[in-house]
């Protein structure tokens, strides 16, 4: 899938800086932090989410508090390469709650699924049900023992 790059100006940059700084900023104080009236900035939100270069907006949960404090990097290597395959793969790892990100790359891998769970107990259970109805040729499981850099927002004045 290609993308065409959108075009944004100087105060969408600053809009979406602040944005990913804290996506719950009311409007009148997003405003003020990027020089704008709230009409204006109003608007400006509105062209972002219509060209689908602002997606809605998410809190940032700390998992391990909630118990979920093991992060899995799953590499998968498969000689499966049609797109039905693909489509159905998706979808079942789609519906594994575990399941943060699910990425195919290029390498020595076919896919890289982020996986968060509860210990090495819940991982098994986890591996189990990711393994029911494919076939995969290996998968292996990179352990995370400390996340350095998490949820980083990209600095997109450096970036485009």
């Amino acid at each position: 899938m290609t993308h065409m790059k959108a075009s944004i100006d100087e105060i969408d940059r600053r809009i979406l800086t602040v944005l990913q700084r804290d996506a719950g900023l009311s409007q009148r104080e997003l405003a003020e932090q990027v020089g704008l009236s709230q009409n204006a900035c109003w608007r400006r939100l509105r062209q972002l989410e219509a060209a689908g270069i602002l997606k809605g907006s998410r809190a940032v949960v700390d998992l391990a508090a909630l118990g979920l404090d093991l992060t899995i990097f799953v590499m998968i290597r498969t000689r499966h390469h049609a797109r039905d395959w693909a489509d159905s793969f998706a979808r079942h790892v789609a519906a594994l709650p575990e399941v943060q990100e699910c990425h195919r790359i290029g390498g020595d891998w076919d896919y890289m699924l982020k996986v968060v769970t509860s210990g090495m107990a819940g991982y098994d259970t986890f591996y189990q049900r990711l393994i029911t109805g494919f076939e995969f040729d290996t998968v292996t499981g990179l352990f995370s023992m400390e996340g350095i850099i998490q949820h980083r927002a990209p600095d997109l004045s450096r970036l485009i």
